[in-house]
């Protein structure tokens, strides 16, 4: 009889490409995860992971064995799913993968309210990028995704996943204090052309927003400064190195030497909670998609 628990850490190093980020997505240590995946050979008789380098490759057999969990995976959500709905209230383990800013700004609030309501429900929250957010959800590794798309670029829904509106997230040209800008209370595209800009690094949704909306003004962006966190971002601007489009999301209290200015027409980034359809019954799911509406607008209030 193969073990239930170590199929699940086989096919978290499948999805995740490398023991520790599947260790990071399942909340184990490494070595947890690397246990686990031995015990499985022993058990299997079969060579699963193969050194390479420093990192590690799945063989033939693991990944039919990985996709073979991932079907078994799915039969035990569908059960866990039926049992939930009889009780009729939130329980069990719930999964939820957030992009950084949300996971700052938002999620705090939703997952203390959460385990006030809901003292049967364990919510656990791991950091991802949204790029990758809805693929997780629809391979079954996570149970709930916030995502974010912006208003030129929709993100993409695959079949089986479904998804609601959590709602929009305001975004502002952060200058230095001293700059000719600051003092004005609007600023239109096209008169950033000669700016020197601070952004994430190319692939991530903000750059490539940025990128493809100044472009389309008839100018190139000159990128200067990559930083993935946005407080980074902030203390580059406040140093004078740069202006950076940031949302208002987890941004918290700008220090004095940065001036916030709308940018017209102001950019907007949509807020999704997604999860698969197999799923859509769960009172966990249903509860947490609920409290993320429910407190949205306490956390975005305008700065």
């Amino acid at each position: 009889m193969l073990d239930l628990g170590r199929l699940r850490a086989l096919h978290a190093v499948a999805v995740h490409g490398s023991v520790g980020a599947a260790a990071a997505a399942l909340g184990f240590s490494p070595s947890a995860v690397s246990q686990q995946i031995a015990k499985l050979e022993r058990e299997t008789r079969t060579t699963l992971l193969e050194r390479r380098g420093r990192g590690v490759r799945l063989t033939d057999e693991a990944h039919q064995l990985a996709a073979t969990a991932e079907q078994l995976l799915a039969i035990v959500e569908e059960a866990e799913v039926r049992l939930e709905e009889r009780r009729g209230l939130p329980s069990g383990r719930l999964s939820i993968g957030c992009f950084a800013s949300a996971a700052r700004g938002l999620m705090p609030r939703v997952l203390a309210e959460l385990a006030t309501r809901h003292p049967a429900l364990d919510a656990r929250l791991t950091e991802v990028d949204p790029h990758i957010s809805v693929e997780l959800v629809e391979r079954g590794v996570i149970d709930l995704a916030v995502a974010h798309d912006w208003d030129i670029a929709p993100m993409p829904v695959p079949p089986g996943v479904e998804h609601a509106v959590i709602g929009d997230d305001l975004c502002d040209v952060l200058v230095p204090r001293d700059h000719p800008m600051a003092a004005r209370a609007s600023v239109r595209r096209e008169e950033l052309a000669d700016e020197r800009w601070i952004t994430q690094p190319p692939g991530s949704v903000c750059h490539d927003w940025l990128m493809r909306t100044l472009r389309a003004t008839g100018y190139e962006p000159r990128i200067v400064h990559q930083a993935e966190e946005n407080h980074t971002q902030v203390a580059l601007v406040a140093a004078g190195l740069g202006i950076a489009l940031v949302p208002r999301l987890g941004r918290g209290t700008l220090p004095p030497e940065v001036t916030p200015i709308r940018l017209d027409p102001m950019p907007t980034r949509r807020l999704h909670a997604l999860w698969r359809t197999g799923a859509a019954r769960r009172p966990a799911i249903t509860e947490t998609v609920r409290t993320l509406r429910e407190l949205w607008p306490e956390v975005s209030a305008p700065i």
